[in-house]
């Protein structure tokens, strides 16, 4: 199924491996870069799996509740909003930087109510608040959403110079609505939310910007982030499943788990033939679920499968963290 956006590093053309590798059986996914929502959305969980997305930045976030929970509102300040020139681009930008408002800032302007007004003004008051916050929130979605169509590469910041009609993409936004239905969706640093949601029965799933490329993301993730982030999945109970790109830096950072490599078109080139190198790294040994699976495919599923792509197993730990 597609995003609802076009995103730096979307999975679309990796979910076949993705998929392959991942474990048969778990009772929690946990995307915990969502981005797009690619892997979310297609993903091939068990049933009944409590879905997690997350990610960093608050304005993705925030367009990812709009469309799941206010799907028609959006629809319709998406179809308001014109963005025809680089100078209303520009201005969507500012917009973007300057007009944050978190639920903290909510939560406080609250609080302040209770304590300033009367019950009777008090309650009113927060209503307004309220309303007010979901206007917020919906026009900074509908704004940001116009940035990503209309940028150079869906990154937000740089005007792409593309005619693009956004009405033909809202059949998207309520086909997301149904899919992200019953998605929980956090706003986390990647280690709360792991340490949070870990459990030895969730598959972890982790896109974070990859290394030594971190100039092409809006989330600044430095070193010791890298550093950081495999440290905390060292630790994790579950299952754990982590794309980068092929990098001898990270192949030594993840020398204790099981390491795949895989190309696929590069998307951020203008030539048909150039190719991405990719690393699928995971704390288990798939190759019992890849076994397993091969079973149970009829011969065109099969067939179809090894079409997708070709990948091989390149570091093998001593002993894997996840039995």
């Amino acid at each position: 199924m597609k995003s609802i956006i076009s995103w730096v590093g979307g999975k679309g053309k990796l979910m076949w491996l993705i998929n392959l590798l991942a474990p048969t059986r778990y009772e929690r996914s946990i995307d915990v870069f969502g981005g797009s929502g690619t892997v979310t959305l297609n993903l091939d969980c068990p049933g009944n799996t409590l879905k997690v997305y997350n990610d960093f930045n608050a304005n993705l976030v925030n367009l990812m509740r709009c469309a799941r929970d206010k799907p028609l509102a959006l629809i319709r300040e998406i179809g308001f909003l014109t963005l025809n020139a680089r100078d209303d681009f520009e201005v969507f930008k500012r917009f973007i930087a300057k007009e944050e408002f978190t639920e903290e800032d909510l939560k406080q302007e609250l609080k302040l109510t209770e304590i300033m007004l009367s019950p009777p003004s008090a309650a009113e008051a927060k209503e307004l608040l309220l309303a007010n916050a979901e206007e917020k929130d919906i026009k900074r979605a509908a704004i940001y959403y116009k940035l990503l169509r209309y940028s150079f590469n869906a990154n937000g910041d740089t005007y792409g110079g593309k005619r693009c009609d956004v009405r033909r993409f809202f059949v998207d936004i309520w086909r997301f609505n149904r899919a992200f239905s019953e998605v929980t969706i956090e706003n986390k640093d990647f280690e709360a939310l792991i340490k949070q949601y870990d459990r030895p029965n969730a598959f972890i799933y982790c896109d974070p910007p990859y290394y030594d490329a971190e100039g092409f993301y809006a989330v600044v993730f430095p070193k010791a982030d890298h550093i950081r982030l495999r440290d905390t999945l060292k630790k994790a109970q579950g299952y754990v499943m982590v794309s980068y790109n092929n990098s001898a830096e990270i192949i030594e950072l993840y020398q204790d788990f099981y390491i795949f490599h895989t190309t696929r078109p590069n998307s951020m080139s203008h030539k048909e033939s150039d190719i991405y190198e990719e690393l699928i790294i995971t704390n288990y040994d798939p190759r019992p679920y890849l076994q397993m699976k091969n079973h149970q495919l009829n011969l065109f599923s099969f067939i179809s499968l090894l079409n997708e792509g070709e990948y091989k197993l390149i570091h093998e730990p001593s002993s894997p963290l996840k039995a």
